[in-house]
């Protein structure tokens, strides 16, 4: 007699989409993973230094020789529909050849082969040279061959003191002779007024003395010359003062090579672009987009804070918050260059030309004192009102709802005085009035950039505020109340700090879209390149009204905008994985916050 079969398990019901959803979670991980490993590989690789190669090229009946990296192969289709090998060489040399990227097909290559004693060197002006020196010819008329054995020490020796120059040089005309040129615009703003010739005169002979040190410099970064071949044969030369650093790529080994790309990391890092945003570093970009991120963060958090501690704790919970909170939801979709926009025309030119020339159409001085008077009668008579309309007896419950009621109104009624009595005053010239036409704070800067992507981000920090609110449990609010606490106290000492980690959810989320943010910045501060960053040593140190950086822009100019395009590929690959990063490190130490404040108040669901 058979065997019975053991029973099947019957399968859980909604089983199935359980490993539905775990496979779309997998596949979303995959792919995030992916694009990030893709972004990184090709970031990273623009700075290890590839070995040169001396490619000899039939050009119709004759045969010329060029020197460079291969950077990529592709397959290009040809007019009669068939496919042929290209190659993508890096030559550098942009003063020679014009362009530093050359595409070769393959058929045309006779002859590949590494030679030694090549030369890679990052100039200031047309970026890398790809060379064989052959000598270096010295100021004072010495010249020391290429062939020489002492040629690679003084060929560093003469770079780093060209290095050591130049910064003297940046040093003397951007700090010393900028803060001359700040002197002398206030003593212009002065010279209106009263006689400040014998000042300027000293700020006039202060900076010749300088911009004669300058000069000097700059004249002894001319005197040593660097003779060079290239790999078709023609001689050129170079200043040696005008050159970065160098390095011989197919001489030197894995470890050199390690500390050529630690190199080249740090000075993308540090250095300020050059050659169109090309070359060089992005330092006032990373530190543009960080100082807007933490002033976007600092303004949007106490605003969404209080809006939310009002709307869920105060507000009476009818159809007018309803729509209140519709709209702010509808807010959240609008799309981001509406606000810059609006950031354009309310606070740049709304708020800041009111800074900068103060009032355009003021009141008549007797309606702007009693405007005033009226906003401190109505905010007096609020205060007297929320202090005293309190009271617990049934047969006044009516008259107490009465004086709720208008209290609200003489709030509003306040708030309404105040800004036409600010907004309207006829005493008000402008704090930089003196400056016009020139604008301060009338035009873009970093003060209203941060504004605007605050206000966009506002409602995701009003929404979890409300959130983490709600999940403060209800018997926690009873307790303190029971123990005598008044609502607001309870609010203050035992709602909002269970419900903090909730709120850092919120910033988390409004510093990770608002970081990322182009559109709104491109109407509102934000420059291909800013000679000044928002916080120097400068007083007074913080300077809001200034243009800046921004890594998204950045990575927007140099694909888009960029006079070399293959040249500008793998900078914004190199710029896109450093915007990421970015944001990562700025969501991990809010998360790290979250977490602290987590542990803190254990009471909170979030």
């Amino acid at each position: 007699m058979p065997s019975p079969t053991p029973q099947q398990p019957a399968r859980t019901k909604g089983e199935v989409k359980v490993w539905l959803t775990a496979a779309g979670l997998t596949l979303g991980l995959i792919m995030i993973s992916g694009l990030l490993l893709l972004i990184a590989i090709n970031g990273l690789s623009v700075f290890w230094p590839d070995r040169v190669a001396v490619y000899t090229i039939k050009e119709g009946d004759k045969e010329t020789r060029i020197a460079g990296s291969l950077v990529k192969t592709q397959q290009r289709r040809k007019p009669d529909g068939s496919f042929v090998s290209e190659h993508s060489i890096f030559t550098g040399n942009k003063d020679a050849y014009n362009l530093a990227f050359r595409f070769i097909n393959d058929s045309d290559i006779v002859n590949q082969t590494d030679a030694k004693g090549i030369y890679v060197a990052e100039r200031m002006e047309y970026g890398d040279a790809i060379f064989t020196p052959v000598a270096l010819q010295l100021g004072d008329g010495k010249k020391v061959p290429g062939e020489d054995a002492a040629f690679a020490s003084e060929f560093a020796r003469l770079v780093k003191e060209g290095n050591e120059r130049r910064e003297e040089i940046l040093r003397i005309e951007k700090h010393e002779i900028g803060d001359i040129n700040a002197r002398m615009k206030r003593l212009e703003i002065r010279s209106r007024k009263e006689d400040v010739k014998a000042e300027i005169a000293k700020e006039q002979a202060l900076y010749q003395t300088l911009a004669d040190q300058a000069q000097k410099l700059r004249t002894a970064q001319t005197a040593d010359k660097l003779i060079y071949k290239l790999a078709s044969g023609e001689e050129r030369s170079q200043n040696v003062g005008d050159i970065l650093h160098f390095y011989q790529p197919n001489d030197i080994g894995v470890f050199d090579q390690f500390i050529v790309f630690l190199q080249a990391i740090w000075e993308f890092l540090m250095a300020e672009p050059r050659e169109a945003n090309t070359e060089g570093g992005i330092f006032p970009a990373i530190f543009g987009t960080f100082v807007m991120t933490v002033l976007m963060a600092v303004m949007v958090t106490p605003f969404g804070i209080i809006a939310a501690i009002y709307l869920r704790e105060y507000a009476r919970q009818g159809f007018l918050v309803q729509v209140v909170r519709i709209c702010v939801n509808n807010l959240a979709g609008v799309p981001s260059i509406v606000f810059g926009v609006f950031g354009l025309g309310f606070f740049v030119y709304g708020v800041g030309g009111f800074i900068d020339g103060g009032v355009q159409y003021p009141l008549a001085p007797n309606w702007w004192f009693a405007a005033g008077f009226g906003a401190l009668a109505c905010i007096g008579l609020a205060v007297y009102l929320s202090t005293h309309n309190r009271t617990a007896i049934p047969t006044q419950q009516k008259r107490q709802k009465f004086l709720q009621k208008v209290e609200g109104v003489l709030w509003i009624s306040s708030v309404f005085l105040v800004i036409i009595t600010v907004a309207r005053c006829p005493y008000f010239g402008g704090f930089f009035s003196d400056s016009l036409p020139t604008p301060t704070f009338g035009t873009g800067g970093i003060l209203w950039a941060s504004l605007t992507l605050a206000l966009m981000t506002l409602p995701v920090v009003i929404v979890a505020t409300e959130e983490a609110l709600v999940a403060v449990p209800r018997g926690v609010r009873e307790a303190a109340l029971a123990c005598g606490a008044s609502k607001w106290q309870t609010i203050q000492r035992i709602v909002l700090p269970s419900a903090l980690p909730g709120v850092m959810t919120g910033v988390i989320l409004a510093m990770a879209r608002g970081a990322g943010e182009v559109a709104p910045l491109m109407i509102t501060g934000v420059v291909k390149l800013a000679p000044s960053l928002p916080l120097d040593l400068s007083w007074p140190f913080i300077h809001a009204e200034r243009k800046f950086m921004h890594l998204g822009f950045h990575i927007f100019d140099l694909g888009f905008q960029s006079p070399d395009s293959e040249g500008a590929k793998p900078m914004v690959f190199a710029t896109t994985l450093l915007l990421i990063l970015l944001v990562v490190a700025l969501n991990l130490a809010a998360i790290k916050i979250r977490a602290r404040l987590r542990k803190r108040y254990q009471a909170s669901a979030f």
